[in-house]
C-alpha cells in the first residue's frame, strides 16, 4: 500500500505538463521605401517582379504648365482584320489625346508562308504520294497556325504523321526556291537549301528521345558507369598508341653499340655484367619518356618548361636523390643552367640527352668500381666481394687468438669447471666436448 491507497486516490499518473519548444526568432524585414505597408504585406516580403518606382519619382511635381487628364477614349488594333473598337483610360496632357497605332500591335508577329502557283506546281512540285488538294490544305493550315505542326497534324484531314507533313512543307519551299531563283548560287545560302529535312532521322530522334525519357534511375546509372568505363578504355589506346609511335623510332637511334678502349682491351657495353645496383636498360626510359609524352598530349594546352620538367623527373625516378644531385653538380661544373634559358624544342631535347649520358657515366663509374673491388678480392683469395669504399683487414699469423685442445691439454679440468658451473640437479655426465662450441670462421690462411 501506499499514500495512494490510504487516501483513496485513483492510480493515475501525474500529467506533465510538454516543453514547450522555443521557437526561432523571424528575421524582422524592413519596408523598403516607396511601397505601401498593406502592399508590402500582400507580396509576403518577397522581391517585386516589377522594380519599384523611386520615391523620388514619386514625390516629384509635374509641371505647372501641363494639365493632365485621364480619359476613357476608344481605340482600334491594326493587327486585327476587322473593324473592332474598345476602349481604354487614356493619359491626355492639355486635351490633346495621343495619336498613333495601338501600343501592343507591334507584338503581333506572323510568318509569311510560301505561295505557289498552279504553273508552278505542275512544272516542280509534283509527287505521286501527294495530291495537289493535300498540298493545298496543308499550305493554308501552315498560314492558319504560323507552322505549328503539332496542331496541324491533328488539324489534317487525312492521316498524315508530322514527320510526313513536314517533310512535304519543306521540300516544296525548297523547289520553289530553286525554281525562282536566276542560278543556285544566288540562294545556296537559304537555311532551306543548307540544311535539308531528314524525315528518317527526325523519326529515329524522336525515338532515342523516348527510350531516354522512359529509363528508370537503374538504368540511367548502369548507362552512365558504361559510358565511364568506356572513355578509361579510350584514353587507354590513346596512351599505348602514342607510346607504340614514339618509342618505335627511339629504340633505333639511341644508344648504340659502342665500344670502350681501356688499356689497349675492347670491351663491348653490351657484354657489360651489370650488378643489381645498375641503371634500367635504356628502353625502359625512353618508354618512361613515351608515356610521358603520351600523357602531356591530352592536355590541352601546357609550357614546355613543365615537360622538360616532368621528361627529367620520369628519367631521373630510377636514381637516388645522390646520384640526381652528382648530375646538377656535374651540369654545373660544365657550365650549364638546370633549366634552360631560351627552352626551344631544340634546347630541351639536347638538355635531357645531355642528362640521360651523364646518369649513364655515373652508373658506369659505379659499376667500374664494383668490379674493381671484386677482382681485387678474388686476387687476394677471398671467396666474398666487398663493395667498393669498404677498409679491408689484412688477416696475418698473430691477429688470431690462440685456442688450445680441450682432449690433450686439461680435459678433463675443464670438464669439471663445466660441472661445477651448472646447478644442482643440473650436473651433466658426459663431459664438454669441443664440438659443442660455437664454430669459429673460415681464415684466408685455413684454405
Amino acid at each position: 500500500m501506499d499514500a495512494k491507497d490510504i487516501l483513496g486516490l485513483p492510480k493515475t499518473p501525474l500529467s506533465v505538463p510538454p516543453e514547450k519548444k522555443s521557437q526561432p526568432k523571424k528575421d524582422s524585414q524592413r519596408k523598403p521605401d516607396g511601397i505601401s505597408r498593406e502592399v508590402y504585406a500582400l507580396t509576403g516580403g518577397l522581391a517585386p517582379l516589377m522594380p519599384s518606382i523611386d520615391s523620388s519619382y514619386l514625390k516629384k511635381r509635374p509641371p505647372s504648365d501641363e494639365k493632365i487628364t485621364w480619359q476613357w477614349l476608344p481605340f482600334t488594333n491594326s493587327a486585327r482584320k476587322d473593324t473592332l473598337q474598345l476602349y481604354h483610360w487614356v493619359r491626355v496632357v492639355n486635351g490633346v489625346p495621343p495619336t498613333g497605332d495601338y501600343s501592343f500591335a507591334k507584338y503581333n508577329k506572323s510568318i509569311e508562308v510560301t505561295k505557289y502557283t498552279d504553273e508552278e506546281y505542275a512544272q516542280h512540285l509534283t509527287d505521286p504520294s501527294w495530291t495537289k488538294q493535300e498540298t493545298d490544305q496543308l499550305f493554308d493550315l501552315c498560314e492558319q497556325f504560323d507552322l505549328r505542326f503539332v496542331i496541324i497534324a491533328d488539324r489534317f484531314p487525312s492521316s498524315r504523321t508530322m514527320e510526313e507533313l513536314k517533310d512535304r512543307y519543306y521540300s516544296v519551299c525548297r523547289s520553289i526556291l530553286l525554281a525562282r531563283a536566276s542560278s543556285p548560287a544566288d540562294v545556296s545560302g537559304h537555311p532551306l537549301v543548307k540544311e535539308n529535312y531528314n524525315a528518317s532521322q527526325e523519326k529515329e530522334r524522336k525515338r532515342a528521345l523516348s527510350m531516354v525519357l522512359s529509363q528508370t534511375k537503374q538504368q540511367e546509372k548502369k548507362d552512365a558507369e558504361v559510358l565511364a568505363e568506356a572513355k578509361k578504355i579510350a584514353e587507354s589506346r590513346m596512351a599505348a598508341k602514342g607510346v607504340e609511335e614514339s618509342v618505335m623510332p627511339a629504340t633505333e637511334n639511341e644508344f648504340p653499340e659502342t665500344t670502350i678502349d681501356h688499356n689497349d682491351t675492347l670491351v663491348s657495353l653490351s657484354n657489360v655484367r651489370l650488378a643489381p645496383v645498375a641503371v634500367p636498360p635504356s628502353t625502359l626510359v625512353i618508354a618512361d619518356t613515351s608515356s610521358t609524352l603520351a600523357s602531356l598530349r591530352m592536355l590541352p594546352v601546357y609550357l614546355r618548361t613543365y615537360a622538360l620538367e616532368q621528361m627529367v623527373q620520369q628519367a631521373s625516378s630510377s636514381a637516388g636523390l645522390r646520384t640526381i644531385k652528382r648530375v646538377e653538380q656535374t651540369l654545373q661544373d660544365l657550365g650549364i643552367n638546370l633549366k634552360p634559358r631560351v627552352p626551344t624544342k631544340a634546347v630541351c631535347a639536347e638538355h635531357l640527352e645531355l642528362r640521360k649520358e651523364i646518369l649513364t657515366l655515373l652508373n658506369l663509374q659505379k659499376q667500374l668500381q664494383y668490379k674493381e673491388a671484386e677482382g681485387s678480392s678474388l686476387r687476394e683469395g677471398t671467396t666474398y666481394s666487398e663493395m667498393p669504399g669498404t677498409p679491408k683487414r689484412q688477416v696475418r699469423d698473430h691477429d688470431r687468438t690462440f685456442i688450445p685442445d680441450a682432449m690433450s691439454f686439461g680435459g678433463e679440468r675443464g670438464g669439471r669447471k663445466d660441472q661445477k658451473r651448472k646447478g644442482p640437479g643440473r650436473v651433466s655426465e658426459t663431459p664438454s666436448s669441443p664440438a659443442n662450441k660455437r664454430p669459429r670462421k673460415m681464415k684466408a690462411s685455413d684454405l
